[in-house]
């Protein structure tokens, strides 16, 4: 396929600074720019909102709603996200194209049918004194928001990154333009210019797979052929999601640190402004993580498996092992090396943000170290991805069952150590993961070519 990791090597070809720079801009953009302008919109929108939506609580309401619709979403389309992009590059790698639309409009239907029963059957009995439009906003933002996910992780697997940030920039342009026009009409007409906005980011996403790939039906379902499943990513896909987020619900119910909000739905002031804030500094990890991933990395891979099908010589297959090798632990080391320098920064500037935005410095140890989980995640979707790359569905799913139990385990114990310890659980889960994990694809690494040729063969 022809990838991002093109336009990527062509910019790093013009061999100057500016080139350079605009090569990491580029990726910067395309890697973190859609998660960028959510946190972004969603703050613009409450900012907007203050004086106007009355009383203030309601923007609380309106940006707690939101939180939970992208988390469930995200958690449950987690069972298709990783499966799905395996069958769609395992049809193209067969020259099936005319699968990618019937199969995609397949999932969405079976996606939407069952997450919209389920929400829609929790918005009616547990949201009891909300309006009928409240309830119905949160099924379709659901149903919209899980459809994105989807979409634009099959837009990912085929690389097509800059049409995933320019369809986010203009639903988020929408969302805030849509709720400052329905801010009059409170909590529901915010929520309903969020849902607005998002159904336009999904219709921009949707066009750009339905342009660029032909149709041979309208709906297809052999994505849930039994053969054509991995089970062991349908697992990986659903605890990656709940590993980043269960440390969120602890805290959110947690009688000690969480407080209801609207119906059921639950928050932690103390826990989620600065973490809200962290993911705004892993901006340049991400940058570096898809230069090294789709330049140095991606073009040895392709050679080294290219040359292991067509017979290469012994010497040419070592050399392009040893090159693939040492672009994987050069791009390890720069991504830690530059997220490092950067999270230095973030710690000199964090003071001063934080009083520009007009809160409290007593969040700063604790926006401290959830910079440095953000960090750790990066770095571990790094690992993650090299590991897809060879193949190791097995081992990717039992590392993201020992984050997911981690994630539990060390934010249990930093209940009881006290609020000194309040974001630690999962910055020492991701630390565990990530160290076991790199020392697994190390000895991975060491043994390559044998396992390479016994699975070839």
């Amino acid at each position: 396929m022809a990838g991002i990791g093109f336009e990527l090597r062509k910019l790093l070809k013009k061999r100057s600074y500016a080139g350079l720079l605009q090569t990491y801009v580029y990726a910067g953009i395309i890697s973190s720019g859609p998660w960028v302008l959510s946190i972004i919109g969603i703050l613009v929108v409450g900012l907007l909102s203050i004086s106007v939506v009355v009383p203030n609580v309601l923007i609380s309401q309106f940006q707690v709603t939101v939180t939970y619709i992208i988390a469930i979403s995200l958690i449950f389309t987690g069972l298709a996200q990783l499966v799905y992009t395996r069958y769609i590059a395992d049809r193209l790698f067969e020259n099936k194209e005319d699968l990618v639309v019937p199969t995609l409009n397949g999932l969405l239907l079976v996606i939407l049918l069952i997450g919209g029963t389920i929400v829609g059957s929790v918005a009616y009995w547990f949201f009891p004194e909300q309006s009928i439009l409240y309830r119905f906003l949160i099924v379709i933002g659901f149903s919209t928001l899980s459809s994105i996910w989807l979409v634009a992780i099959l837009l990912s697997g085929l690389k097509q990154y800059m049409q995933i940030f320019w369809s986010f920039l203009l639903g988020y342009i929408v969302v805030v333009g849509s709720a400052f026009v329905l801010r009059r009409y409170g909590m529901e007409g915010l929520l309903a210019g969020f849902v607005f906005g998002h159904i336009i980011l999904l219709m921009s996403m949707l066009f750009q797979v339905y342009r660029s790939f032909p149709e041979s039906s309208c709906v297809s379902f052999s994505f849930f052929n039994r053969n054509e499943v991995y089970l062991s990513l349908v697992v990986s896909g659903f605890l990656f999601n709940l590993g980043l987020w269960v440390d969120k619900f602890m805290f959110w119910f947690n009688p000690d640190t969480g407080q209801q909000v609207i119906g059921p739905l639950h928050a932690s002031v103390i826990y989620d402004f600065p973490l809200f804030l962290a993911y705004l500094a892993i901006i340049p990890g991400m940058a570096v993580f898809l230069v090294r991933i789709e330049t140095d990395f991606a073009e040895y891979y392709d050679r080294f498996f290219r040359a292991v099908r067509e017979g290469s010589t012994l010497e040419y297959i070592e050399v392009m092992r040893n090159e693939m090798v040492i672009s994987v632990r050069k791009g390890i080391f720069d991504i830690a090396k530059i997220q490092t320098i950067f999270v230095l920064i973030s710690f000199l500037l964090a003071p001063s943000f934080l009083s520009w935005l007009g809160v409290s410095l007593l969040y700063l140890p604790l926006l401290y170290i959830d910079i440095i989980s953000a960090s750790l995640q990066v770095a571990l979707l790094a690992l993650i991805n090299i590991l897809f790359y060879l193949d190791e569905r097995i081992l990717v799913m039992k590392l993201m069952i020992l984050f997911v139990l981690t994630n539990l385990l060390f934010t249990w114990i930093s209940f009881n150590l006290g609020v000194v310890f309040f974001g630690y659980g999962i910055a020492v889960s991701l630390t565990v993961t990530l160290f076991i994990g790199l020392w697994i694809l190390n000895r991975l690494l060491d043994r390559l070519e044998f396992d390479t040729f016994m699975m070839h063969n």
